[in-house]
């Protein structure tokens, strides 16, 4: 860490021309708006933030070391603990990764339970940050309107795999458990559900007009910094390039069904904000597709060895997750445990941009810029 941000010091301010003394904060590690153990130290002068450090590693487990001791199919429950408001898409990069190596063939039912699986925890992802994004600046209603929905997604999860956040569903080779009867009803049944409520959430906090103000043209920044920064998702979509991996690169099935990839070209935090409820509205298009088209019988795992040795070599695969590009590397050496297994964490390097949106900026917008980047910190420390 910048071993300068622990000093103070007194100067001329530039901002008033006031001899001024600058103060050190810190955000966290323990607090209410930082969405996990996450310390922001933050030198002030008045209420203009001269600088920010990050400070990480309070919630560090060294997933990817463990998993140099573990089975490929136990090092899932791992994945869960990484991003565990979308462990879906986490177990889902892993098997992705193994599959890819030993280039198994995937029974389609079981790509539909995946597809269908990965952008119900999309939306349920998307919900959690609106809620608590609207909680962070003051708005206590919309924290209750997002997790009642989201507990729908949640009941439909927990007859699926039986479980509500760490899943563990996904298998090399497809997935662990079919749909229970009557489940792909009631996933319809939630979709059109859904549909029809999100106009109330607009209703509620798009179009209000303390809310514009408060977050518009805030934690701005360009498409060549977002570059720079190899930010991805949703923060880079916001500075208008449209890139998306279900689209571009498209893995299991996305390129069966028609959906859109919302972009905008502000860069600020309302861009961000309108992106991520544009992305609830594709999700959803995406599983109407999905539900219509799911086979009425099929087998949920492919031909898969008893023990599984990924050939000698490495890989790395790529995926959209809710906060951007989730990547796995492995090398293996042909044995039943990787060699070498490293994740590529969008909220770990969404995150880099962060002491430079704050720079500069006044202190009342630091958690809303925080909290428009969308970090979790089981992703961010891994």
């Amino acid at each position: 860490m910048n071993q300068n941000i622990l000093t103070t010091q007194v100067e001329t301010s530039p901002d008033t021309g006031i001899l001024t003394e600058e103060m050190l904060l810190n955000v966290g590690p323990q607090h209410p708006s930082t969405h996990g153990v996450f310390r922001l130290v933050v030198k002030i002068d008045g209420e203009t933030i001269r600088e920010a450090i990050p400070v990480m590693g309070y919630l560090h487990r060294g997933t990817e070391k463990l998993a140099e001791n573990l089975n490929y199919t136990q090092i899932i429950p791992y994945t869960d603990r990484m991003d565990y408001v979308s462990a879906m898409t986490n177990n889902y990069v892993l098997c992705h990764a193994v599959e890819t190596m030993m280039g198994l063939e995937i029974p389609e039912r079981a790509q539909f339970l995946r597809l269908i699986a990965m952008e119900l925890n999309r939306v349920a992802s998307h919900l959690v940050w609106w809620g608590t994004y609207l909680l962070d600046i003051g708005a206590m209603g919309p924290f209750l309107y997002a997790f009642r929905d989201r507990e729908m997604i949640l009941d439909l999860f927990n007859e699926l795999c039986g479980a509500r956040m760490t899943f563990n569903y996904m298998r090399v080779g497809g997935v662990k458990w079919d749909a229970p009867p009557g489940w792909i009803e009631k996933a319809k049944d939630f979709v059109q559900y859904m549909k029809k409520e999100l106009p109330s959430y607009h209703q509620l906090v798009t179009g209000n007009e303390i809310f514009i103000s408060r977050i518009k043209g805030i934690g701005k920044f360009d498409s060549k910094t977002a570059l720079d920064y190899s930010l991805s998702g949703v923060m880079l979509r916001s500075t208008g390039i449209k890139w998306d991996i279900r689209k571009d690169e498209p893995y299991c099935i996305y390129d069966r069904f028609e959906f859109d990839v919302p972009t905008a070209t502000e860069g600020d935090c309302m861009a961000r904000y309108h992106l991520r409820m544009a992305e609830i509205e594709q999700s959803l298009r995406i599983l109407e597709q999905a539900l219509d088209q799911f086979p009425a019988e099929g087998e949920i795992i492919g031909k898969v060895p008893r023990v599984i040795r990924p050939p000698a070599g490495e890989t790395y695969v790529r995926i959209e997750s809710p906060r951007g590009e989730i990547g796995c590397y492995i090398a293996s050496q042909g044995k039943d445990k990787p060699w070498r297994l490293k994740f590529r964490r969008p909220s770990f390097t969404n995150l880099q941009i962060l002491p430079k949106l704050l720079e500069g900026e006044n202190l009342a917008n630091m958690i809303a810029i925080l909290g428009s980047i969308d970090i979790v910190l089981g992703e961010v420390d891994c």
